[in-house]
Order: structure tokens, then C-alpha cells, then sequence
């Protein structure tokens, strides 16, 4: 009895050695869970990047009766060109710009539904990544953040002009806000230290691999509207979020810390390793009534918002938000940039998203690498000076280097999206259980402010290549410098509060 009195006090210690033992192995149900629950980041990978086809400024030529009587050439401006002169390569609605007549509009116009977008994005983020960590859960914000993207991108198909368009789409990226955090959150929290890393990265995979479609379903489509792009890809999206509700399971860690102990022991068990004591599962439930620090983590929890304040109310947290947040938005800054802004690059649009979208690959099992043998602030440094290096490069390279210029852009790119995935998963072992998934909200929302600036910027620098590629490079490279202000999680495991974080910090420290 004495024996498994101490058994019982040992477990419930920490939350993280009952997931290290029962979830020491990844079995089919755990890997058929992760996919459905990585499928998400798929249609938030369409969504984020479908701007790049539906709002680009389509390809035009001399109309031939004219051509004889006139002065348009390939160089012209069609501004300057009375209409009977020119004609799209492709059918009037085929982007939004040619649909609606906007392709002299000024470049702040143009650029209105992708700032629409990530602003969304960023209200969202602040308003539905702190629910998540206190009343509602990982898995009711991510399904509220997928039923709201489906449908106003499903929506978006009967906007009249670029006013209701942007409405739209504000409400779109509102609704993804999101959903790459509780995604991320859902995956690391299931699964012990072991599998964290390579668990992780299935979150950014199934993000590209949505931003890998793209280029083919646009390339199908190239001959019709615009809307069938939202109309492809938000039914697939719509019709998964009914399985998102009956197939995919809260995060045994959040259960615990808001008392409803029974339901996240129940969830372990369901995937708990074949060669777990079976004896062991039953002292468990029997063992399963939440200590006082849980309860009184759980009674003063119920405020929606407490999570983000106390994110600032402790002087260590502060700081390590802050910083996060830093470097999100200049890493967001080239991540978001660089994809939406390779039509200023004179190369085919639907090779080099291609390109930009397969690169995002082999960053994965770097990632992997990095994680499991590297000091994770040396490596976001290095990867962000590299990035914003080739960034800088890029802009000061002339339009007469296409090949090169591609070739720097998409070295930056790559950098930016591993600097991403490694600060992302960093991120999470920052932080306690109960602000886990508002630290990474934040994180998450300075990276999508970036996009709302840099989406102007692309529109901006069409003519200058420095005031985007460069401006980009200068903000990922000067970002970097502040992860020296974070401590390395190598090797450490998760805390449940913030209690036991500062407590652990405080014993390194000594």
C-alpha cells in the first residue's frame, strides 16, 4: 500500500510524467488523431495564401485590329491605353482585378483584401487564442475558427465589388486566427517530449501541403473565375469541420487543469502504449481527483481573459512574450512577404509559388534535426540573419537577374520558414499549460500583423524592389538578435502552471 501511495503522489505530481508513461509509443490511433486534427492547417494554408491567384493583376496583350493604328506595345501602360487597344490574356473575371476594373486603382486599393485578411487574422487572434487556454478548449476554438474561415470563404464567392470582397475576407481571416495555434497546442500536448518535435511538424506539413494545392488548382481553374477557386477550396474545408466535431478529442492536458480529471485520463487510455500497466491505469482513476493547485487553477480560470493577463502580470512571462512576439513579426515579415510578392519577380507565378511551397519540405526534417540536437535560440539566430541576408540581396540584385533573384528569394523564404517552425515549437515549451495557447496566439498574431504590412509593401514595391524584399530582409535580420533574451528548453519537459514554470526556472537559475 505504502508502494503505491508513493506510485500515486509521484504521478500526480506532474501531468507530464503521467504522459510520458502511458504515451511512450505513437500508435495508429495517435497518428490517425494528429492527421485530423493537422488536416485544418490545410485549408488555412489554401485560404492564407489564395490571394496570390484570385487578387493578382492578370497578363494582357495589343488587341491585334489595333495594333497597326496604335501605340500600345508590351511595354505600355494600359492606363495610358484607350480600352479598344488591349484585352486580358484570359477571361474578364478570371482575378478580381480584372473583374472589377481595378487594375488602375492605386496600389493601396489593390492591396485592401489581403490587409483585410491578415487583419482579421490578428483582431481574431486576440479575441479567440486566450478562450482556448480558460472556457472553451483547443478543440471548440478550432472548430469555431474552421466553421467561420469555410463559410466566409464560401461567401466570398457572391461579393459584387472589392468593398464586400475585403468585408469578407476580414471576416475569413477573423475566423483562421486560430487555427495553426490550437493545432500546434492540440498535437504537443497529446504526446510526451519524445514525439513533440516530429508531432509538431505535421501542423506546418498539412499548412503546406494546402499551400502546395494552390498552384494546382489555380492551374485547373486558369480559364474561369476567381470564385472557383473559394468555391474548390472551401466545401472540402466546410464538410471536414464535421468531422473535426465527432472524431477528434480535447487535450487531456487542458481537462486536467480545469478539473475534469475523469476525461482526460479517458483520453489517455484510449491511446496509451500497448505496454502500459494496466494496474497502473486504474490507480490513475482512482487517483484522479484534481489536487488544490489544480482546483484553484481551474475556479479562478473562469474569467475568459485571465490567461492573457497573466501573461503580463509576472515580470519573466512578460518578457518572454514580448520577444516572441518580436521575432514573429519580422520572421512573418518575409514568410508572408516573399510568396505574396513574387509576381514583382518577372518569373512565371504558378512555378514560382510552386517552387516557394515545396521548399517548405525539407524544412521540416531540419526542423526535426534541429530540435532534437541543437540549442534552439542559436539556430532561430542563425536562420534569421541568413534569411534576411538573401532578403536584402534580393532587393539590390536588378530586374535583368531573374534566376537569381528567384534563387534569393526563395533562400530567404526557406530560412523564414524554418526560423518559424523552430520558434513556434520553442514557443510552446515556453510556457505553462494554462497560457500555453495564448503565448503561442500572440506569437501567432505579431507574425500575421507582419503580413498586413507586408501585403502592402508587395502592392507598394512593385516599382522599387527595396521597399518590399528589402524592407523585409532588414526586419527578420534585426529580429533575430533578440532571442539571446530567451532561455533554451533542450531536453526540458512541459508546466502546468505558472507556479511550477517559475519554479523551474528559479531552480536553474540557482
Amino acid at each position: 500500500m505504502e508502494d503505491q501511495e508513493t506510485l500515486r503522489n509521484n504521478l500526480l505530481d506532474s501531468l507530464d510524467q503521467i504522459i510520458e508513461q502511458s504515451q511512450s509509443s505513437f500508435g495508429w490511433k495517435q497518428f490517425l488523431q494528429a492527421i485530423l486534427v493537422s488536416l485544418a492547417s490545410l485549408f488555412d494554408g489554401q485560404q492564407t495564401f489564395i490571394s496570390v491567384y484570385t487578387d493578382a493583376v492578370p497578363s494582357w496583350h495589343c488587341s491585334t485590329a489595333t495594333t497597326s493604328s496604335s501605340s500600345c506595345t508590351t511595354s505600355s501602360s494600359i492606363c495610358d491605353l484607350p480600352s479598344s487597344d488591349w484585352s486580358w490574356d484570359a477571361i474578364s473575371s478570371h482575378t478580381i482585378i480584372s473583374d472589377w476594373d481595378l487594375q488602375c486603382s492605386s496600389s493601396f486599393i489593390r492591396g485592401i483584401p489581403a490587409s483585410s485578411y491578415f487583419l482579421g487574422s490578428v483582431i481574431g487572434g486576440f479575441l479567440l487564442g486566450t478562450l482556448a487556454d480558460s472556457s472553451l478548449g483547443r478543440k471548440k476554438v478550432l472548430l469555431i475558427s474552421c466553421i467561420t474561415m469555410s463559410l466566409a470563404s464560401f461567401l466570398t464567392i457572391f461579393s459584387p465589388n472589392i468593398w464586400v470582397y475585403s468585408a469578407v475576407r476580414f471576416v475569413s481571416g477573423f475566423g483562421r486566427s486560430s487555427i495553426s495555434t490550437c493545432v500546434l497546442v492540440l498535437l504537443m500536448e497529446k504526446v510526451g517530449r519524445k514525439w513533440r518535435p516530429r508531432l509538431g511538424i505535421m501542423q506546418f506539413f498539412f499548412f503546406t501541403l494546402g499551400f502546395l494545392s494552390l498552384p494546382l488548382i489555380a492551374y485547373v481553374n486558369r480559364d474561369n473565375s476567381w470564385r472557383a477557386l473559394y468555391l474548390c477550396t472551401s466545401i472540402p474545408a466546410i464538410l471536414y469541420c464535421i468531422l473535426l466535431q465527432f472524431f477528434v478529442s480535447e487535450s487531456p492536458r487542458w481537462l486536467y487543469m480545469h478539473g475534469f480529471v475523469e476525461e482526460a485520463i479517458a483520453i489517455l487510455e484510449k491511446s496509451a502504449a500497448p505496454n502500459y500497466p494496466s494496474e497502473l491505469k486504474l490507480l490513475l482513476v482512482s487517483a484522479g481527483m484534481p489536487s488544490e493547485g489544480v482546483e484553484e487553477t481551474s475556479k479562478t480560470n473562469n474569467h475568459p481573459y485571465k490567461s492573457m493577463k497573466d501573461l503580463f502580470a509576472k515580470r519573466w512571462a512578460m518578457k518572454r512574450t514580448l520577444t516572441v512576439m518580436v521575432l514573429g513579426f519580422g520572421i512573418g515579415m518575409v514568410y508572408y512577404g516573399m510568396p505574396l510578392g513574387v509576381g514583382n519577380l518577372g518569373f512565371n507565378i504558378y512555378l514560382s509559388v510552386m517552387f516557394n511551397a515545396l521548399l517548405e519540405i525539407p524544412s521540416y526534417p531540419i526542423t526535426c534535426i534541429i530540435l532534437e540536437r541543437w540549442s534552439r535560440k542559436y539556430s532561430v539566430l542563425a536562420f534569421c540573419l541568413v534569411s534576411g541576408i538573401c532578403g536584402i540581396s534580393c532587393a539590390i540584385v536588378g530586374n535583368g537577374q531573374k534566376g537569381i533573384r528567384i534563387g534569393l528569394e526563395l533562400a530567404s523564404f526557406f530560412c523564414s520558414r524554418t526560423a518559424w517552425n523552430l520558434i513556434s515549437m520553442f514557443t510552446v515549451e515556453l510556457f505553462p499549460t494554462c497560457v500555453r495557447n495564448s503565448a503561442t496566439s500572440l506569437l501567432r498574431q505579431s507574425y500575421v500583423l507582419s503580413a498586413v504590412f507586408s501585403s502592402i509593401l508587395v502592392s507598394v514595391g512593385s516599382n522599387n524592389g527595396f521597399l518590399s524584399y528589402g524592407v523585409f530582409g532588414l526586419a527578420i535580420f534585426f529580429s533575430g538578435f533578440f532571442v539571446a533574451c530567451l532561455p533554451d528548453t533542450r531536453g526540458g519537459t512541459l508546466c502546468d502552471t505558472m507556479e511550477e514554470q517559475e519554479g523551474k526556472e528559479n531552480m536553474i537559475l540557482g
